[in-house]
């Protein structure tokens, strides 16, 4: 497809042409955010051409938007009939896109509906970045000014940063998201402090990105700090337990220095009492953590309660009486079914609807208490 293709792939496509067609066409693209057919600088058959053979990976199903325009939500159709979900925020200070890496995820977490409803297949580079590509251009369309240049006196809004949160494990999927990574960094501008991934805590992976060439920003979803609880809630910690887990966020601090981010969405009764904030706090304030707190979101049909607002205010403050840097995480967009732990494409009586949990906090059933 269109963003699977490297610089050498489509210098092999191009062959033939001139040799500054290659860079034409890859700015084109990437620097300039357009569409084979809108490459006024390159010649109408090869624009042709470019259409035909290098078509786009993702189709738009359907675009939700809410918060005045701040969150967009959408969601793609894949070429061999998967869903996928990506949204796009902006904030005062930073336009962010959250991408899937996957169609479904093998975590099977047991208050996530992504993993509930299984796996279907890895992402391709191509599919990963294209995500961003097409929100960029969305954000751009959205607003005055040049739709091409996303220069900021127009009112245009460039993507600042890129987490991979949405569907799916990206460490599941290291070397395509690795390579998507790159391609953010070093053809859509994207610095490496602005790119954050998120796991469930697969180790190997944790310690591929210790070593990797890019500084990335790193994002471990704890949701429990024993294993015993987190047994139940992530069960690839049975195979990670949290002492291999730490150790390798441990090594990743050391190697990066970087700052590590733990998330912990909070479920009454089960994972918000004082007991859970003080080992936590003690998990976080050995690798200076931050600790990013996300209320659980509403996904209807699942039978979970998140902590009340109260709660998760007490549950912050215990921690920050306990040294730790705690944030508790924008809800926006929840009444389309965009926020925290809520992307999920599902189609029912050969119509896509759209509802509930996407990634790593999606609720179902948990025992309260769960000891």
């Amino acid at each position: 497809t269109l963003y699977d293709v490297d610089r050498a792939g489509l210098a092999a496509l191009l062959a033939g042409e001139p040799a500054y067609r290659v860079e034409q066409v890859w700015e084109g693209l990437y620097g300039q955010g357009r569409e084979p057919a809108e490459l006024t600088t390159v010649p109408k058959a090869l624009r042709a051409r470019l259409d035909e053979e290098l078509p786009t990976a993702l189709t738009e199903i359907t675009r939700s938007v809410t918060d005045d325009g701040a969150t967009t939500k959408f969601l793609w159709s894949l070429d061999d009939g998967p869903h996928i979900e990506t949204v796009l925020m902006h904030y005062d200070d930073r336009t962010t896109v959250c991408v899937s890496t996957q169609a479904g995820c093998a975590m099977a977490c047991s208050f996530c509906a992504t993993g509930q409803a299984g796996f279907e297949r890895q992402l391709s580079v191509g599919e990963i970045v294209e995500q961003v590509v097409r929100a960029r251009r969305a954000g751009r369309d959205s607003t005055t000014g040049d739709s091409t240049t996303g220069d900021s006196t127009t009112g245009a809004r460039r993507i600042s940063n890129v987490v991979f949160m949405g569907m799916g494990e990206p460490l599941a999927n290291y070397d395509r998201t690795w390579a998507a990574v790159h391609r953010l960094h070093d053809d859509l501008g994207i610095g490496a402090r602005h790119l954050t991934i998120s796991t469930v805590g697969v180790v190997p992976g944790i310690r591929r990105l210790a070593v990797a060439d890019l500084p990335v920003n790193l994002a471990v979803s704890l949701h429990a700090a024993d294993d015993e609880l987190r047994d139940e809630l992530v069960p690839i910690n049975r195979r990670y337990p949290l002492a291999s887990l730490l150790e390798a966020c441990g090594d990743y601090v050391t190697r990066t220095r970087r700052r590590l981010s733990f998330e912990w969405a909070l479920i009454s009764d089960v994972n918000d009492r004082f007991e859970d904030a003080a080992r936590l706090a003690g998990i976080a304030n050995d690798l200076r953590a931050h600790v990013n707190l996300i209320p659980l979101n509403p996904t209807p049909g699942y039978a979970v309660r998140g902590s009340s607002r109260n709660r998760v205010h007490a549950f912050a403050g215990d921690l920050r009486r306990r040294g730790v840097n705690v944030t508790i995480r924008d809800t926006r967009g929840s009444d389309i079914d965009a926020a925290c732990g809520q992307l999920r494409a599902v189609q029912q009586r050969g119509a896509v609807q759209q509802r509930g949990a996407g990634h790593h906090h999606a609720p179902v059933a948990i025992r309260p208490s769960a000891r």
